[in-house]
């Protein structure tokens, strides 16, 4: 097992990465850095399902509330703070275990983002004004010139949007395109990726109940303190799935039970996003889970395939 040092455990939303993290960490005796591009930010709590204090305390965690929800934060940061973060456990013999749902933030982690253009802050300003006198305008125009891209990234994460639009139009190649390009073939660690999956009624399930636990444990008084300290809509992190939804509640667009309605439609389809993004990797080992999958089993699981690594090889789960 101390031959690979970077062990990664993804999948969609709701699938149970965070219970079976924290069981695999135990017996492995590994510390978690999460690849979440929502939990770096402090205060966007439960909407973004951050593991609880005491877990925390029994295994750390890192790579979690590091930002504030109105600094700005994106896959670059995320390369720089997650490998100085990994060295430095590996540097002292730390076990990694690099848990989230964020595809290209792993992918920055492991393999470096692709050369684009640097910034053009007069593109951007043009087009943040278009898109605030018409919503939608910017993903609009990214279905138009990506349709890959698009299909990967949410309509709401308008900074991820506005990039994509801005290396087509300041290069002319879809930024899907430019990544293929990079071929991100030489990985800064060793490392192997595991995958959770369900079955889709399964996993719809879970996402319906996580939905309403996290109502049920205050997450419209959380989102009602980060908009009274002034973090709203216009920010990025404000526009994740839940925190969204409700502030546009409290603006009086729909009704906080339509709010509700709508957070478990969008999570059930940022979770297809995932699996698309995910599937499209021929090197994660799949590990298909039942609905009583107990995390310690899956935990035990996946010690076994890293003991007999020569035997267990992509796809040999149900698939």
């Amino acid at each position: 097992m101390n031959r690979v040092p970077v062990v990664c455990l993804v999948g969609p939303t709701g699938v149970g990465k965070s219970e079976v993290a924290l069981a695999l960490a135990g017996r492995w005796g590994a510390e978690i850095v999460a690849a979440d591009s929502r939990q770096v930010y402090r205060g966007l709590d439960l909407g973004t399902a951050k593991p609880s204090a005491a877990d925390r305390d029994r295994i750390p965690h890192h790579m979690i509330d590091i930002v504030e929800p109105d600094q700005a934060y994106n896959a670059g940061h995320y390369e720089r703070d997650a490998s100085r973060c990994i060295d430095a456990l590996t540097r002292r013999g730390a076990k990694v275990l690099v848990v989230g749902g964020t595809g290209l933030y792993l992918r920055a982690l492991l393999w470096g983002l692709c050369d684009g253009p640097p910034a053009d802050d007069d593109f951007r300003a043009e087009w943040l004004e278009r898109e605030r006198e018409l919503p939608g305008v910017l993903y609009r125009r990214l279905s138009d010139v990506d349709p890959r891209a698009a299909a990967l990234i949410h309509p709401n994460d308008l900074p991820k949007i506005l990039r994509a639009v801005e290396v087509h139009a300041l290069t002319g190649v879809p930024l899907s395109v430019l990544h293929e390009s990079h071929g991100f073939r030489i990985p800064r660690y060793p490392y192997v990726i595991f995958g959770l999956r369900r079955d889709r009624e399964d996993l719809h399930r879970r996402i319906d109940a996580r939905v309403e636990e996290m109502v049920a444990q205050g997450l419209v008084d959380e989102v009602d303190r980060l908009r009274q300290r002034g973090y709203g809509s216009h920010l990025p992190a404000m526009r994740a799935v839940g925190y969204h939804q409700i502030l546009d509640a409290f603006e009086g667009r729909y009704t906080m039970d339509e709010a509700v309605r709508l957070i478990a439609r969008e999570t059930r389809r940022y979770a297809k996003r995932q699996m698309t993004w995910f599937g499209a990797d021929p090197t994660i080992r799949w590990l298909h889970l039942e609905p009583e999958s107990p995390p310690a089993e899956t935990a035990d699981r996946i010690l076994a395939c890293l003991d007999a690594a020569e035997t267990c090889s992509a796809g040999q789960e149900k698939g």
